[in-house]
């Protein structure tokens, strides 16, 4: 709920500071990514291709855009989140959680060739943006009331993301280790996999798992903090 317009815009001025910051942590990672191939003669164009598949990159993309969203709503004086901004906000949201939840728990000691990663890049976009979109979820204003069928809406692109990265993967050549394949994740490729794409699954059908209960979290959350039904906009079916 929108507790006061001075508190609402400073916390625009927030979501607009942390959508830079995570513009800015995408380039610099994008930068030297690039760079590497350039210095090692690897194709650029699907070296950017294999970059912007990773789900944290396309998570923290669509985080930039949904806060610089959210701050210009709060500065133009609206008094809630308009119907398809509150699904993209709450699906943003979801990404970003599962994003920190599987990086920490998952990925954050395997070991990546030296000076791969730009440090700061990579805990903005795993650590502090995940945790400046969970403040997001309990603070923000202008909440609105979702229907429980957004779950749906969420869990689309996860989806469709999966699908993708399961197909495209063994039609591609890892150019950086010559292997008949690439996957953004370990986790995802079933020829690491002890079981294969039995493994694959079983991650699938965890992460897929944990992505609903974060969406219903988020949307539990809303519906909590939303003003009263009349002025959020929404039922409570």
């Amino acid at each position: 709920m929108l507790r006061s317009r001075a508190w609402a815009t400073t916390w625009a001025a927030l979501r607009l500071i942390a959508a830079i910051a995570g513009v800015a942590a995408i380039i610099g990672q994008l930068v030297r990514t690039l760079s590497i191939s350039a210095g090692n003669g690897w194709p650029l164009a699907l070296t950017a291709v294999d970059f912007f598949s990773f789900f944290t990159i396309l998570s923290n993309v669509g985080a930039a855009v949904a806060l610089t969203i959210g701050a210009i709503l709060i500065w133009r004086g609206d008094r809630v989140d308009p119907a398809w901004f509150a699904r993209l906000l709450a699906a943003v949201s979801t990404y970003m959680l599962i994003t920190g939840i599987v990086y920490n728990a998952l990925l954050r000691n395997i070991p990546l060739p030296q000076g791969s990663t730009v440090p700061w890049s990579n805990e903005i976009l795993h650590v502090w943006a995940p945790l400046f979109i969970l403040l997001d979820v309990l603070l923000g204003p202008l909440r609105r009331r979702l229907p429980w069928r957004a779950l749906w809406t969420i869990i689309a692109f996860p989806i469709v993301w999966v699908i993708y990265t399961l197909v495209r993967g063994p039609l591609v050549t890892d150019f950086r280790t010559g292997n008949p394949w690439w996957y953004p994740y370990p986790f995802l490729n079933p020829n690491v996999q002890p079981w294969g794409y039995g493994g694959v699954a079983l991650y699938v059908v965890g992460i897929a798992a944990g992505i609903l209960l974060l969406a219903a979290g988020v949307i539990w959350v809303g519906r909590r903090r939303a003003a009263d039904p009349a002025e959020a906009g929404g039922a409570a079916q």
